[in-house]
Formats: structure tokens, sequence, C-alpha cells
């Protein structure tokens, strides 16, 4: 961030002096996997820093959270709820990951009168 009243192109001069150098990447996303998922940004801004030999990047934009689901939380929660493994997974997802909660539901959902 640049401070208020300060000329970009004396910024630019600046930081090039102190040995820091920066570039501004042309990115349509950047994924982020974590070990709950994935974090997703959407027509991200993505700035590329180096200063000192060490390179770091400044990621800004819409960030949406996909979760990672495997089969054997599937087949778990399909067991646990005597649910398809289609309405198992799309519980999951919906709860995030969540499989006691998606198990809930699902018992929950058939245990509602239609």
């Amino acid at each position: 961030m640049m401070p208020p009243g300060m000329d970009p192109k004396r910024m630019q001069q600046m930081m090039k002096q102190m040995g820091i150098g920066s570039e501004e990447l042309d990115a349509k996303s950047v994924v982020i996997e974590t070990t709950d998922g994935k974090l997703i940004v959407d027509n991200p801004q993505v700035v590329k820093i180096t200063m000192q030999g060490q390179v770091s990047f400044q990621i800004s934009g819409t960030v949406r959270k996909e979760s990672s689901i495997s089969g054997d939380d599937v087949k778990m929660v399909a067991e646990q709820a005597g649910a398809s493994e289609e309405d198992s997974r799309a519980a999951l997802e919906s709860c995030n990951g969540d499989i006691a909660e998606a198990i809930m539901r699902l018992k929950e959902a058939k245990s509602t009168p239609r």
C-alpha cells in the first residue's frame, strides 16, 4: 500500500534503491491447497515481490473454499445415515466436510415427513 500523496514513480525508485522489486502477474485464479481442502481466489490481483533474494506474493480477490471429501468419508456417512453415496456426498459438501453434521442432516431429512 502506497502512502497518501506519494508519487508512484518515486515509490518505485525508492523500492529499487532498497533492492525491492515488484511485478504484477496476469493470473486467472489462485489455488491454495490446505489439509481441509482448497482456497480458490477468483479474479485475483497478484503482485510478485522480490526482496533480498526472497520471493513473496501478495494476492487479493474473491475467495471461496472447496472442501476435500474422500470416498471413505462418503461411504461412512452413507452407512451411518442409511443414505445413498450421492446424497451423502452432497450432504458432506453442504457441511464443508463435517461428517457428524452430514449424518445428522441426512437422518433429519429421512425422519421429516414430506
